[in-house]
């Protein structure tokens, strides 16, 4: 590492029925290059063997350190995984989620380069129940003030990329609670985001270094809370800072309806994908310019239209299992040529949506939309 002094991280970990993945998980942060680190893991009331496992690497490890509560949601967990830290940087990863080992010591470097910044992001792709590789996320590369940039959209990704200034923390309150008293879990790492991009810059290292598990038992499938979710989180973003224009919110949810639209599909729910398709389309008609919707909106009309004509379901399971055929996807190679190429705005929706980011970060250019 460049730095003399390494100061000590806390790696914050909540785990509920984690048992599949909590092991692989634990070992991705012990195999960190970056060795002056604690791992917080605090079981939020699992029913399955995630306390003995924990327990069994703890035995091998001491780094690791393991905590119980009732159930109480992950905001919960992580607060209570926060306050029993001592480190000078909160790392948060969650249970299924891994880190590739010069994740911690790339980001403490670069925090300890960049003095104002109260967080550090990095780059991320996604993974499947057996680690193989689905996708790469965008290359955001964004630095200093981001705030209403990350009201557009949520750049930092998912909850187990950012690295925290532990006093930013304390300061902005840490995790918020409340969204689950409200049956609306999902947004808790992007909110906590917003807050701290109020108070400080935020910073980056342009690789990627996070594995976000993808699988539909996933938090991030339960597409009805995470739109709750959104909705309180915008609202009170809303009431917070009137100065920031209606446009910017209505482009951020076209965006985040296109989210859950791909998600909902992805998890089979095709009814509820196209009702967040519609919805994102009433907030923002540029969602047309997206070169997949005008197909899907075509594709569902037929399938509607399919099922009224034939009333018969065997033709109808035919019909669907023509109509959802999964294509071949990309290779392992061809996936991270592609997150590594730096290229232009390709189509329309991409030209309007490079436009909209030059708007509003003053011109500050991206690598990848």
């Amino acid at each position: 590492m460049g730095i003399k002094y390494q100061p000590l991280v806390s790696a914050i970990v909540p785990a509920y029925n984690a048992e599949p993945f909590i092991r692989e998980t634990l070992d991705s942060i012990l195999s960190q290059t970056y060795l002056n680190l604690e791992v917080i893991v605090v079981d939020d009331g699992s029913r399955d063997a995630t306390s003995r496992i924990v327990e069994e690497i703890s035995s091998v490890d001491p780094r690791v350190k393991l905590f119980r509560q009732p159930n109480s949601g992950v905001a919960a967990a992580r607060n209570f995984a926060i306050s029993q830290s001592n480190g000078d940087y909160i790392a948060p990863i969650d249970a299924d989620d891994i880190w590739y080992p010069a994740k911690i010591e790339k980001q403490v470097e670069r925090l300890e380069q960049f003095s104002q910044a109260g967080c550090v992001y990095t780059l991320s792709v996604s993974i499947d129940e057996k680690g193989k590789l689905l996708d790469a996320g965008p290359a955001w590369d964004l630095e200093g003030e981001v705030y209403q940039a990350l009201v557009f959209i949520n750049f930092v990704g998912n909850a187990s990329i950012p690295m925290f200034r532990k006093s930013v923390l304390e300061r902005v309150g840490g995790y918020n609670e409340e969204l689950r008293r409200h049956n609306a879990q999902g947004c808790e790492d992007w909110e906590l985001c917003l807050r701290v991009a109020e108070k400080s810059d935020f910073c980056v290292v342009p690789d990627y270094l996070v594995g976000y598990r993808c699988y539909s038992e996933s938090m991030s499938y339960n597409h009805e809370a995470m739109g709750r979710s959104y909705d309180m989180v915008m609202r009170d973003l809303r009431e917070r800072h009137p100065e920031i224009s209606k446009e910017l919110f209505r482009w951020s949810k076209g965006i985040f309806y296109l989210y859950l639209t791909n998600k909902s599909s992805v998890s089979g729910d095709l009814r509820k994908s196209f009702d967040w398709l519609l919805r994102a389309i009433r907030e923002d008609a540029a969602v047309l310019a997206v070169p997949w919707v005008p197909r899907c909106l075509m594709t569902r009309l037929l399938r509607l239209s399919a099922y009224s004509i034939t009333r018969n379901p065997r033709a109808w399971k035919q019909l669907r299992s023509t109509l959802s055929a999964p294509s071949p996807g990309p290779t392992f190679d061809e996936i991270l040529k592609t997150a590594q190429v730096k290229r232009p705005a390709e189509c329309l929706w991409d030209r309007i949506q490079t436009k909209r980011w030059e708007q509003i970060t003053n011109k500050r250019l991206v690598t990848c939309y």
